[in-house]
């Protein structure tokens, strides 16, 4: 079983890597977030891999950190729930916010998923909720942040532009409505 992969970036794309290590290429599929982390072509990179393998399929799945190889093998334990939507849910949002979503019972985030609806993201509640230790103060602070989002999407933009618009935001700046404002100055500059 393979269980990191150390070498030098040959190829980066927007869903995979090629690592070279001594001259074998291996295909290493990444999360956008993990993707967006990751040394530059060239460069010396470690990622925790997690080798998906079945019938005729053999895949790499690449991580910067055993706590998202961890998650992402909790996630794909789950029944109807493969490792492409795997990665797609930890494309969505930080670790952090994924626990803390799951802890608190909140479909939303899950929802937000290609492919993954109503159904699934309860199940996967379902499932991991017991597993996931999340702080009480972080449960309330994503319940807060989903409200601003969903407030930005309610004044006609998309959930990509309120998420990153949010995530611009200082965190210094306290209260649902002051972050929409500041949110919303955000978007007023692009």
């Amino acid at each position: 079983m393979i269980a990191s992969l150390q070498g030098k970036i040959e190829l980066k794309t927007d869903k995979f890597v090629i690592l070279n290590i001594k001259g074998v290429g291996y295909k290493v599929f990444c999360s956008i977030a993990t993707l967006k982390r990751i040394s530059a072509q060239g460069e010396e990179a470690k990622l925790f891999i997690h080798l998906y393998s079945r019938e005729n399929i053999l895949d790499l799945y690449g991580f910067l950190s055993f706590e998202e190889l961890e998650f992402f093998e909790m996630l794909i334990s789950i029944s109807g729930l493969g490792p492409k939507a795997g990665l797609a849910v930890l494309s969505i949002a930080s670790l952090k916010d994924l626990k803390t979503s799951i802890a608190s019972g909140q479909v939303s985030l899950l929802t937000k998923v290609s492919g993954i609806g109503k159904k699934t993201a309860e199940r996967v509640i379902l499932e991991l909720s017991s597993k996931i230790l999340v702080p009480g103060a972080e449960v309330s602070k994503l319940m807060a942040d989903d409200e601003t989002i969903d407030a930005l999407v309610s004044l006609g933009y998309t959930n990509r532009q309120a998420r990153e618009a949010f995530k611009q935001v200082p965190g210094k700046i306290k209260g649902t409505t002051n972050r929409i404002k500041e949110a919303l100055k955000i978007l007023g500059k692009t």
